[in-house]
């Protein structure tokens, strides 16, 4: 696993033609010259850690099962699946504030005011900065397609979907077949990763699984399905998996930017598409027809196949 990914300075030259090879690529790569301030990432991993050193009980008070529709809320550890399997972490599911209306995934987050008062501001301060931010990456995205630069902020995320998550993954037992989150890819269009000191994510490269450690000031930038729909796998989305072999806890804060939930997805007519990389699960998502929320609904569901019963 010597292999590296590139790293792209979003404030440097030539940002669109990177992105590009590294999408065609890989579909990873690390971003930096993002102006996130280090100062707010400290206080979310703060926070965070204080959240997840509460005993269980504390931390059941904001369980998923009281989120309902909005699909928000603490679940512990196997309490979430990849691939019908228990992964080896416990997490947080928040996405953008906003008074519910019945649609899936939207409404109001849960918060453990009583015990971490500060993580709520962290949470909602971090999601206003990682969603200008997405909006930047997905403006060299655009160029990097030969759109323009406003393509997608005018277009599919407009009202964005956004789903943000706060993952713990306990030192592992090293069993080999024992992982934090197995095999699998995102869903929507972009993923932005924020990482601890402590490594553990991989990725699957046509020569074989890569690490992809942390590099400090950087976020790890994956695309996702949707992406890869429109695109018609000219950028494919890319299978990941993490195992925690550091022997240390380990957290991972993956910002999710999606196409708005009513939004349907198909592919671009000015991208040629590539059909000489057949997907690592044999899916084709040219075969996909419906509402962006249809799609992740679906998938969400088998993640959590006892909260199906809300959607």
């Amino acid at each position: 696993m010597t292999r590296e990914l590139p790293v792209v300075d979003l404030s440097g030259p030539d940002v669109p033609a990177r992105i590009e090879a590294a999408c065609v690529d890989n579909g990873f790569f690390y971003v930096s010259g993002h102006g996130v301030p280090e100062s707010l990432i400290a206080e979310l991993d703060a926070a965070a850690r204080r959240f997840f050193a509460l005993p269980e009980e504390r931390k059941l008070q904001i369980a998923m099962a009281r989120g309902g529709r909005a699909w928000r809320g603490f679940f512990p550890v196997g309490g979430e699946l990849t691939s019908g399997r228990p992964d080896l972490k416990e997490g947080v599911y928040f996405g953008a504030e906003a008074e519910p209306d019945g649609t899936p995934l939207k409404g109001r987050n849960l918060f453990p005011d009583a015990d971490v008062p500060e993580l709520r501001a962290a949470v909602l301060t971090y999601l206003d900065v990682m969603t200008t931010t997405a909006q930047r990456v997905m403006g060299g995205i655009a160029l990097s397609l030969g759109l323009p630069e406003r393509y997608f902020a005018d277009g599919y995320t407009r009202d964005p979907t956004i789903l943000f998550r706060i993952f713990h993954y306990p030192p592992g037992t090293g069993a080999a077949e024992e992982w934090g989150v197995g095999e699998h890819t995102d869903y929507g269009l972009l993923t932005l990763l924020l990482q601890d000191d402590n490594a553990g994510l991989q990725v699957r490269t046509r020569d074989g699984w890569i690490d992809a450690p942390p590099i400090p000031g950087t976020f790890v930038c994956n695309i996702g399905d949707m992406l890869d729909r429109l695109t018609a796998g000219h950028y494919r989305s890319t299978p990941h998996r993490v195992r925690n072999a550091s022997g240390r806890d380990r957290l991972s804060f993956p910002f999710f930017f999606d196409p708005g939930w009513h939004d349907e997805v198909p592919p671009l007519p000015s991208v040629p598409g590539r059909e000489d990389r057949p997907r690592w699960d044999g899916q084709d998502l040219r075969a996909f027809s419906g509402r962006y929320g249809d799609y992740l609904t679906a998938k969400v569901a088998k993640v959590f196949p006892e909260l199906a019963a809300e959607i």
